[in-house]
């Protein structure tokens, strides 16, 4: 009954978006309407506000899905680069059961990293739609890089506390229709690409050295300079979301993400496979963080970061294929 509702939700959304009746709208996109993958995809287990009062969400309309939890006065907040969403509603219930004190007070958002650091330098305060509210961060998770470029701005507090590692894939939708075969096949000039942001997309730096690694230096700029000028490849603003669903709605046919992002897709039943990059091309991320200047609280800060770096913590990172951190802390 609920999947039958949320379809019907989403139906009348596409239909007032488009004006067009859903029934009518190309039939790739009805499929996605039919299957309910409209973002946010783990159904309410990202919120961890005890009270959530009046329900309202309206998939592809109404829909906040980045941003978790009650922001009024938490007791924890976290500003996470959003490579790994999925995964924070297992690591906040295994946090709170080793802290019970924080049941229900954590609050956290998944945009881009970048982005996060144009909130911070708000002073916690971030628009969406017609709302506008205000949450200083604790702590700051992104690329290891990012950390230390935050420390040095100013924003962030040593020391850098690493913790988990990943890779990149080639999203495609399932059964390849494009026949991607690795990194090469995305210069081609059928295919049509979701890729990125470099402005404020720190795996775009990856994906570039990655594409160099493959291809040289033209098959980047045939990526990112020649089909994002022509249109075949259209860059995403928060790519986590927009990967995914561009490419089951048929607006493009291959992505670059982070490996574990495609082993959630199929978790969650979605129609997304994954095309391997040899290690020869890859790259590979360390994600890390920090306790943010001025941080509200700076214990709670702390104990978030070891955690994350636990065995508890880490057996949660390694359900989506990422790997702990092993070098030394910096």
């Amino acid at each position: 009954m609920a999947s039958t509702w949320r379809a019907a939700i989403a139906a009348l959304a596409l239909t007032v978006a488009t004006g067009v009746p859903a029934m009518a709208q190309d039939k790739r996109v009805e499929s996605v309407t039919d299957l309910g993958v409209y973002p946010p995809w783990q159904e309410g287990r990202n919120d961890d506000a005890v009270d959530r009062g009046f329900g309202f969400t309206i998939a592809d309309a109404d829909n906040l899905a980045d941003f978790h939890g009650n922001p009024q006065n938490p007791l924890l907040s976290l500003y996470v680069g959003g490579n790994y969403f999925f995964a924070m509603a297992p690591l906040v219930a295994a946090f709170e059961a080793k802290y019970p004190e924080y049941r229900g007070r954590l609050y956290w958002e998944t945009i881009p990293p970048g982005l996060l650091v144009r909130q911070m330098q708000a002073g916690g305060t971030v628009t969406v739609g017609n709302m506008t509210w205000t949450v200083k961060p604790d702590v700051y998770l992104a690329g290891e890089k990012a950390v230390e470029k935050q420390i040095e701005a100013g924003l962030l507090q040593g020391p850098v506390v690493p913790y988990a590692t990943n890779t990149l894939a080639i999203m495609v939708p399932k059964g390849n229709p494009a026949g991607i075969k690795g990194l090469a096949d995305l210069g081609r000039t059928d295919v049509k690409l979701a890729m990125p942001n470099p402005e404020f997309e720190g795996i775009a730096r990856q994906i570039e050295a990655s594409l160099t690694n493959a291809g040289g230096a033209s098959l980047a700029d045939a990526v990112y300079k020649t089909k994002v000028k022509d249109g075949s490849t259209q860059l995403t603003h928060i790519h986590h979301r927009q990967t995914p669903l561009w490419l089951m709605q048929g607006k493009a046919q291959a992505g670059v993400t982070w490996q574990s992002e495609v082993e959630f897709q199929k978790q969650a039943g979605h129609p997304i496979e994954g095309v391997d990059i040899p290690a020869a091309d890859n790259t590979t991320a360390i994600y890390a963080g920090a306790v943010a200047k001025n941080a509200p609280h700076p214990e709670a800060a702390r104990r978030w970061l070891a955690f994350v770096r636990s065995p508890e913590g880490l057996a949660i990172f390694e359900r989506y294929g990422f790997k702990p951190y092993t070098g030394a802390m910096k």
